[in-house]
């Protein structure tokens, strides 16, 4: 059996309450638990502001135009790519990667009809496992 995995975290994080879009651009990955602590460099964020420009131009990018464009190591930036493929902001086709969505608001959509799908599928087995264990 093959496993589809989709890592969905929301941090619960107030939003700064005064605002550049700089500043929210950084909420929004960190409420979308995309850049942690370790990303000293924020390579992370960084390679998703890229990922958001070439959105912007309608333009896809190779893990060698990251690289370069942000003087990173194509490992460090395959690295950030996976966990943003893995937690669905971005999407892979052939080499070239790409902001799942043509805009931000898309892409939340996107995640919130992830996030529905699993809570379905996860009260569904929580009920199974009520009616097997009879918890009521």
């Amino acid at each position: 059996m093959k496993m589809f995995i989709r890592k969905i975290s929301i941090v619960n994080i107030r939003r700064p309450p005064e605002r550049s879009v700089n500043e929210d651009l950084q909420w929004f990955g960190h409420a979308l638990g995309l850049f942690g602590e370790r990303d000293k460099d924020k390579s992370c964020f960084r390679i998703f502001i890229e990922l958001l420009k070439s959105t912007k131009k309608q333009e896809y990018l190779t893990s060698d135009d990251l690289a370069e464009d942000l003087g990173l190591s194509r490992g460090t930036v395959v690295h950030h790519l996976n966990g943003l493929i893995e937690r669905g902001i971005i999407r892979h086709e052939g080499n070239y990667y790409a902001l799942r969505g043509e805009n931000l608001a898309e892409l939340i959509q996107d995640i919130h009809r992830d996030m529905e799908r699993s809570l379905v599928d996860i009260k569904q087995a929580a009920e199974e496992l009520d009616r097997a264990l009879k918890l009521g």
